[in-house]
């Protein structure tokens, strides 16, 4: 079985609109750290000189959004309130939605903005595959070659309301695309608003989740070295308690 990483990194020296931050205590500062927190917490006296070289562990502290790197969007990111009432935060959902088969839609070479249903049917013809119940969908749009620079935020192409709820009506929970977000590009959205003023453009795919709950993973990377279909996607959130989004390590497994 070969083991694809689909996951973006989470760097402070790439750019992002809300930046990362990253502080490293190196193992001698650990040392200190430890002997401090064991003093206070603990009441125990230990003279960290006594440690080989007087190291201990590193300890890194980073400062970031829950939507930094590739993440899984959960019911509560998409509003306050839910088709049965209060959403459900990251850590309520049930782990069955993050291990299922996987199929790819290509969404390359379209210009930044948002397909519809009609695409998404194509797509499917095309390569000879309807999605079954709790299969992952992955859109594949190119835009994860241009992570760390701004155009990964403007540069890409999502789905609309008709296409988030064509996959849902197949029973899929789980939607996933290697850009920025599942709906078309701010810049976009807004522009489309103010030339015609249909507030139905804003934010299509990210408000369907407040009529039928489902999950979005964002930002993920590496779709073009996937088939079409034929593999198991495995994309467990991390159990923050109360948060609309976790972070996930998100993998491909093919049989060889």
């Amino acid at each position: 079985m070969r083991l694809i990483d689909l996951s973006s990194p989470i760097d402070a020296v790439g750019w992002e609109p809300e930046p990362i931050s990253h502080t490293v205590m190196t193992p001698a500062e650990g040392a200190v750290h430890m002997s401090e927190e064991m003093r206070e917490h603990f009441g125990i006296d230990f003279d960290p000189s006594v440690l080989p070289d007087g190291e201990l562990l590193s300890i890194d502290t980073l400062s970031l959004t829950t939507h930094t790197g590739t993440h899984i969007d959960a019911p509560s990111h998409y509003g306050s309130k839910g088709p049965d009432g209060a959403p459900r935060h990251i850590d309520e959902m049930p782990l069955e939605w993050f291990h299922n088969p996987g199929v790819v839609l290509d969404l390359t070479g379209l210009e930044p903005g948002a397909v519809d249903a009609s695409y998404v049917e194509k797509e499917l013809a095309s390569i000879g595959y309807t999605p079954s119940a709790l299969d992952i969908v992955l859109l594949k749009t190119g835009a994860s070659e241009l992570v760390g620079t701004p155009k990964y935020f403007t540069d890409f192409v999502g789905l609309d309301r008709s296409a988030v709820h064509l996959l849902l009506d197949m029973g899929v929970r789980v939607i996933g695309t290697d850009a920025f977000s599942l709906d078309a590009p701010f810049t976009d959205m807004i522009g489309r608003y103010q030339a015609g003023g249909d507030r139905g453009v804003l934010w299509p795919a990210h408000f369907a989740g407040r009529e039928r709950e489902y999950c979005q993973i964002e930002r993920l990377a590496n779709l073009d070295a996937l088939p079409r279909f034929g593999f198991t996607v495995s994309c467990f959130p991390i159990k923050i308690v109360g948060a609309g989004a976790g972070w996930t390590r998100a993998v491909a497994m093919i049989e060889d």
